[in-house]
């Protein structure tokens, strides 16, 4: 499962159907249907909301001639590409990631620590306005379902040429971030580069060498960093919700229910990509152009909302002690935290793209991050962060701007606010009908459930630990108590179940 810096800000409450690492699945999984049955349900929801299934034959053959026969001759900023292969980057994601976007190094300096951020560069292989390009902004972001990836770019180079894969020779944005002894960034350059990663590491493995005293010391340091800079976004007032969501995940060539789990090390390594998100916010500000990721302060009447239903929770909130300071305190395995979690996320409602060139927006802070922050790390999956590095680069480099990402610049805001959409329909969808064809040959049978919020149509919504199950019943019901509920009916093809307390 590919997580951005920020789904460790918002999760999805609702589940993600993405590809992901068994190594993060709690245990509490159960055993779903044939695959070939869950696959054609997979497809029938992609085609019920209009994901692309396929890329056109000229998409396919431009994308060839860019890698092979003649890459384009691209506006790109920056001027002269540097040669960092010496630096020993690495990549960490799940094993089964072929469209790696970041590679990481860090070491000690004299006075605090570098970090070395290289970000794939597929705009080395996409025409300005050309079919690959057209298609991409029609995508927006790349979509995941648990049978297949429908990605942003065609595969050669989303997956190969663009790809940050071990032991070759790839075009990057090389991010250098210098921090003081206590973490602070004080220094920020972006070059194009090439890199080459050294190894490809999944979270599990990564997060048992640094537990065992094995990691080089670059890795190593991943661990002090992240904890250095989730102590400063502490500080700012940062907020990260530690709440598992659904998962349906590949395992032994069946798909399984079950609620995710987070790992230390990609809390550490979120940390690198949320500072240089950061960082470049802070370029293009200066610079007078940019884009950047916005997210509204709540309503106070949403946090008294959410003050309150700690309190009818029975889960202690001192009246000094903020909601990042309390959100940052509970516990993710006691249902009335769960539930308090539930209600937490409307705080974190509303996030939009802003881009701007001349007078920045009124509105830039990101809220749940506390701080300018724009999407950088991740240009093989999401449109918008071709366009912000090469902003960016050409304000480090004191260079021009790309006429080309300035020509659409403007436009990139609404085409990734309907990516998300969809995004966010497709991870419920999924998760939908996997609940619903697990259920259908238990109705009349009984559940443990506990309640985590109550809805304002008279309904609660509950979770179901085994199997992991998220639903509504028409009851008003108080939030953190565990019930028994029974199984009434369930419709697969609607995606539908109905529960009813006992």
């Amino acid at each position: 499962m590919h997580r951005s810096s920020e789904d460790r800000v918002l999760p999805k409450l609702a589940g993600s159907g993405r590809l992901g690492s068994v190594a993060t699945m709690r245990a509490c999984t159960y055993r779903v249907p044939p695959r070939s049955e869950l696959e054609a349900g997979f497809a029938a929801v992609r085609a019920e909301l209009g994901v692309p299934e396929h890329f056109a034959p000229e998409t396919l053959a431009a994308a060839r001639r860019a890698i092979v026969d003649s890459p384009p001759r691209i506006e790109r900023a920056g001027g002269d590409v540097a040669d960092r292969r010496d630096i020993e980057l690495v990549t960490i994601d799940p094993p089964s990631s072929v469209d790696l976007d970041q590679a990481v190094h860090i070491a000690r300096t004299e006075n605090g620590y570098r970090v070395s951020y290289a970000i794939s560069d597929p705009a080395a292989f996409v025409e300005p306005g050309g079919s690959i390009d057209l298609e991409a902004h029609r995508r927006g972001v790349t979509y995941y379902t648990p049978d297949r990836r429908t990605p942003l770019y065609p595969p050669v180079i989303g997956e190969n040429a663009a790809s940050l894969l071990p032991n070759v020779t790839r075009p990057a944005f090389l991010w250098s971030l210098d921090l003081d002894a206590k973490g602070e960034l004080v220094g920020t350059n972006i070059e194009r580069a090439t890199v080459m990663s050294r190894e490809k590491l999944s979270y599990a493995e990564a997060q048992r060498r640094i537990d065992q005293g094995s990691a080089n010391e670059s890795l190593a340091l991943l661990r002090v960093v992240g904890d250095l800079r989730a102590s400063i976004e502490h500080r700012r007032g940062g907020v990260s919700l530690n709440l598992p969501s659904q998962e349906v995940e590949l395992v032994d060539g069946n798909y399984q229910l079950g609620f995710d789990e987070t790992l230390d090390v990609e809390n550490w390594n979120a940390q690198i990509s949320l500072l240089t998100g950061m960082a470049a916010a802070q370029v293009m500000l200066d610079g007078g152009v940019g884009l950047l990721r916005r997210l509204p302060v709540p309503d106070e009447r949403v946090l008294d909302t959410i003050r309150r239903a700690a309190i009818v929770l029975g889960v202690d909130w001192p009246e000094e002690m903020t909601y990042a300071d309390k959100i940052r305190d509970v516990h993710p395995d006691r249902a009335e935290h769960v539930a308090l979690l539930a209600q937490a996320v409307r705080a974190l409602r509303g996030a939009d793209y802003a881009a701007f060139h001349g007078q920045p927006p009124h509105d830039t802070i990101h809220w749940a991050i506390g701080a300018d922050y724009s999407h950088v790390t991740a240009p093989i999956r999401r449109l918008g962060d071709r366009y912000a590095n090469e902003i960016a680069l050409a304000l480090c480099s004191e260079t021009d701007i790309p006429r080309w990402v300035m020509d659409s610049l403007d436009s990139i805001p609404e085409t990734l606010g309907d990516a998300r959409r969809l995004e966010s329909s497709l991870d419920r969808a999924i998760v939908d009908y996997v609940e619903a064809v697990v259920l259908e040959p238990r109705v009349g049978e009984t559940f443990q459930a506990w309640v985590t919020s109550q809805r304002g149509d008279n309904r609660s919504l509950i979770q179901i630990s085994e199997p992991a199950v998220a639903a509504v019943v028409d009851a008003t019901l108080e939030p953190g108590d565990e019930i028994a509920v029974r199984l009434t009916a369930v419709d697969s093809t609607k995606r539908k179940v109905d529960f009813e307390p006992i």
